[in-house]
């Protein structure tokens, strides 16, 4: 086996540090494990990384630029040839139709996020003004909340709360905290430290908490609306700190005072005194944190709790404290600015941070509408299997005039698009993430790549390149001078570079590509898709100068260099509490009423209990994480050492009623579609409640023929259910009915 190499995992937002060792043909990873060195994660590593060798030789690896043919297969082009055909055909759509109908969905996905950079200058050139990602089915509604209250992302400070609280989350699958197992282990056991939950399912986290509000699906609303009544009712809140801090409190109050707790309790299902028991607890802590993710943002009313779950603790002056809630440093904000701005050509939809609703997509396109998308890209991501109502939305595809994906496999996606163009892995590469969000030390790492590329396949940089240059967007002339500057000195290059941007505004989206051909071809060990960091190391460096320094960088490009060579990760930042006051919006004061929001929240009060739904009965929640459910880089089922099939978790009750055992098959059916599935009996469930693991139902080429392990839960999802300010989908909370099978 070779040395020990640092690179990280790329399975969720926290990237952990990892170290492998490679076989002596170096192509396997044979054995891995928790990178020590680096910043967050310190070692720390959950099961779900030992599998990382079925991404890197994963069995639909894409290793030639690949064209349809007319009969709907595929044939080997040379990439001058892809390149050539791919920008005719996007430049046909932009002169014929207008660039504003080429979509562009992705540029990133988990620990691959430098394509995104890239893609701005395709775009630019393109005219291409609308796209999305996953963020957009996900998180939209939460960052507009945010930027309606603080005019910025908040995260809550879990290391050093005494209050800790999930909303819809499972750290100990999901993670989103640093050495998440370690981080609840720690709390549960600190007599002085709380831990609050909130979900229908009793999940390993919920084993662990000091409370747990197992919340009817879909009732986190009234949930958390009694919880507020309780802090305004019973004068909980922290009036003097919201004096000096918050506008609308008298406003609020007023709203709040007529909330029914005991109805809005039971409502939820959820004892009176057991929501009282756990806000007394985060009333009481010096600091509490939280935590809400697809539990909620994936469910009824997504945008309306985000903002409600707010409320609980700034009511109680958790912002800007130790182990409350704070502004993260970065050196790119991925949440965008939160703001709503404008609406989707075709069917409205609102855009939020520059994404267009996921569930808006199809809808945008199977119309006559002469604003419709007529081509899209595609980029590191699988919306035909990840999006909801797959079905549609394959149908969506097939309806554009032509689509083009980057990806490292043959996906869902890959399969009904017009051309594929083959990606390096990102261990074939250099690569980087920016879900950069801790505090008060912030970590940046770019990593290595571990292999050497396959002959046909290329970094998302050199793709990009080389469409722009086939486009003659780079001006004549323009690299050869930065190329002589940088002779010179890096500043003779930053004044050359500054020169070009000062006197042509445009070049800016092609920024990344420009440092790419120059800065990039004088970094070492070929870094060069590193390059666009130089820049956005000194935007940091002049925006956040004081975080930058106690972190022991002298300026932007002493950042920079550090980034390329600390290959375990770098500290870019260190805070202080009140840095979270200087990143808030205008004015510095949080917002306590959103009017926008105000209608929904007095809707609440109408609820009718439903005289029940006999067709389907129960509720699914599509796309649980298990031990061994990760996102779908990993599309080989052989990497999963238990529950391999993904079965269908259901109730004991549920299941003796049905007739159905442990290991029996199903049939799941709602009304988008329906799937057969493996039973598992699990009283963590409640009854009328059950659900289906994410990752599944991919799609495998075998000497069988082609093998689908478990259900493609979106063939189940309605793009129709989906949140009406957000357009976040209603992925956890879709009807449905389960029957026996044999």
């Amino acid at each position: 086996m070779t040395d020990w190499m640092q690179s990280a995992c790329i399975l969720c937002e926290c990237n952990c540090g990892i170290e492998v060792q490679l076989d002596e043909t170096k192509k396997h990873i044979v054995r891995t494990r928790g990178d020590k060195q680096h910043p967050a994660s310190a070692g720390y590593l959950c099961q779900k990384a030992s599998g990382l060798d079925h991404y890197q030789n994963g069995k639909d690896r894409v290793t030639s630029p690949m064209r349809r043919k007319s009969d709907g297969s595929f044939e080997a082009i040379d990439w001058d040839t892809a390149i050539r055909e791919v920008s005719q055909r996007l430049l046909s759509v932009r002169d014929t139709y207008g660039g504003e109908t080429i979509f562009y969905y992705g540029g990133g996905g988990q620990g691959n996020h430098l394509p995104g950079g890239y893609a701005t200058g395709v775009r630019k050139v393109l005219g291409s003004r609308y796209r999305s990602n996953a963020l957009a089915q996900e998180k939209t509604g939460e960052f507009w909340v945010n930027g309606k209250m603080f005019g910025a992302m908040v995260k809550g400070d879990f290391e050093h709360t005494d209050c800790a609280v999930f909303i819809g989350k499972n750290p100990w699958h999901s993670h989103g905290l640093p050495r998440a197992r370690e981080l609840l282990r720690h709390i549960s056991k600190d007599d002085s430290r709380k831990m609050i939950v909130i979900d229908p399912v009793v999940t390993e986290t919920a084993k662990l908490a000091d409370v747990h509000l197992q919340v009817k699906p879909g009732k986190d609303a009234w949930l958390i609306a009694s919880m507020i009544g309780v802090l305004i009712q019973d004068e909980l809140f922290d009036a003097s700190w919201l004096a000096d801090h918050a506008d609308g409190l008298e406003e609020l109050c007023v709203f709040a005072k007529a909330i029914p707790i005991a109805s809005y309790c039971e409502i939820a299902g959820v004892p009176e005194k057991k929501m009282r028991e756990a806000v007394g607890y985060i009333a009481d802590a010096k600091g509490s944190a939280f935590f809400e993710d697809l539990g909620v943002q994936m469910n009824h009313h997504s945008t309306l709790v985000s903002y409600l779950e707010k409320l609980v603790w700034v009511l109680t002056g958790n912002f800007g404290n130790p182990g409350g809630q704070y502004v993260p440093s970065s050196l790119v904000n991925i949440a965008g600015s939160g703001k709503s701005a404008g609406k989707s050509p075709v069917v409205g939809a609102n855009i939020i941070s520059g994404l267009v609703p996921c569930n808006a997509i199809a809808g945008e396109i199977l119309t006559d509408h002469p604003g419709r998308y007529r081509a899209m890209i595609v980029e590191a991501a699988n919306p035909a299997h990840s999006l909801a109502d797959s079905k549609q939305f394959a149908r969506a595809l097939e309806a554009l005039d032509t689509v083009v994906v980057i990806d490292v496999a043959m996906t869902e996606t890959a399969k009904l698009a017009d051309y594929v163009l083959p990606a390096s892995t990102q261990y074939e590469k250099w690569e980087a993430t920016f879900f950069n969000f801790e505090f008060p030390n912030n970590y940046f790492h770019m990593r290595k790549p571990l292999f050497d590329s396959p002959e046909n396949c290329l970094p998302e940089a050199e793709i990009h390149a080389r469409l722009l240059e086939e486009m003659d967007a780079i001006p004549a002339g323009l690299l050869g001078e930065l190329r002589d500057a940088l002779k010179v000195s890096r500043g003779a290059f930053r004044d050359a570079i500054m020169s070009a941007l000062g006197q042509d505004p445009s070049l800016f989206a092609l920024a990344p590509v420009i440092l790419y051909r120059t800065l990039g071809e004088s970094l070492p060990d070929g870094a060069a898709a590193a390059a666009p960091l130089w820049a956005i190391a000194q935007t940091f460096a002049m925006s956040e100068p004081e975080s930058m320094a106690r972190a022991g960088h002298a300026d932007g490009d002493a950042l920079f260099d550090a980034i390329v060579a600390g290959h375990s990760g770098v500290v870019f930042a260190v805070d202080e509490y009140a840095n979270s006051w200087q990143r808030m919006g205008e004015g510095r004061r949080i917002k306590l009423v959103i009017p926008e929001l105000m209608e929904e929240f007095a809707s609440l009060a109408d609820y009718q209990q439903p005289s029940g739904d006999t067709v389907f009965p129960m509720v699914l929640s599509a796309g649980e994480r298990r031990d061994y459910t990760a996102n779908t880089i990993y599309r080989d089922a052989d990497w999963r050492r238990k529950d391999r099939d993904g079965a269908l978790r259901i109730n004991p009750s549920d299941a003796t009623q049905l007739g159905l055992v442990d290991g029996a098959l199903a049939r799941i059916v709602t009304a988008t579609g329906s799937a057969q599935t493996v039973v598992e009996i699990n009283a963590r469930m409640q009854p009328g409640h059950v659900s289906l693991p994410n990752g599944f139902g991919l799609d495998n080429a075998s000497p069988d023929g082609v093998v689908r392990t478990g259900v493609a839960v979106n063939e189940l999802t309605s793009a129709a259910d989906c949140d009406p300010f957000a357009g976040t989908p209603w992925h956890k909370n879709v009807p449905a009915r389960v029957e026996a099978l044999g």
